[in-house]
């Protein structure tokens, strides 16, 4: 992997990029067992092209293709979860291993929060797994808050953990 990271909107004018950016999602959280495939949630991951429909699809890519994503879901819209009125959530970051210590989920993190702030939102808000401790450490260093109180389960099994960022003093 080389040359600078840069994020993209992968749209769905570009298929190949919303399908890879798809694969890495699913590739990452079943290969490193982040998260348990009981219910086919991985295919759903699988699939990007809604997400890069009804929410925004980020990709980063460097000169040798794509290296990571995320999703930034506006508040109440299908893809988000956790926001609520006044919030924007990130959901499904995915880096690829080998580009790992590069910056590329800060990168990601980042981009969706500057959306959320050019939005004019409140908070910016996330859930992760409890086995995404490298993610936990870059969001707390990054200035989130553990948000306990929204923890929650979606599925029997799953409990996810929730952060949030204030983005307004």
């Amino acid at each position: 992997m080389s040359g600078p990271v840069r994020v993209v909107v992968a749209t769905p004018e570009d298929p190949d990029l919303v399908q890879a950016c798809g694969r890495l999602v699913a590739d990452v959280y079943g290969g490193e067992h982040l998260l348990e495939d009981e219910d086919g949630y991985l295919g759903t991951v699988a699939d990007a092209m809604p997400r890069a429909r009804e929410a925004v699809l980020l990709a980063a890519v460097d000169d040798d293709g794509l290296v990571g994503t995320a999703t930034y879901a506006r508040a109440l819209s299908r893809f988000a979860e956790l926001a609520g009125p006044g919030e924007a959530e990130m959901r499904m970051l995915a880096v690829a291993p080998a580009a790992r210590g590069r910056g590329v989920g800060r990168l990601l993190t980042t981009a969706c929060v500057e959306r959320a702030r050019e939005e004019g939102c409140e908070r910016f808000v996330l859930s992760s797994g409890p086995r995404m401790t490298g993610a936990h450490a870059m969001y707390e260093g990054m200035g989130f808050d553990r948000s306990p109180e929204r923890d929650w389960s979606p599925v029997p099994g799953v409990d996810l953990r929730t952060y949030r960022l204030p983005l307004r003093p």
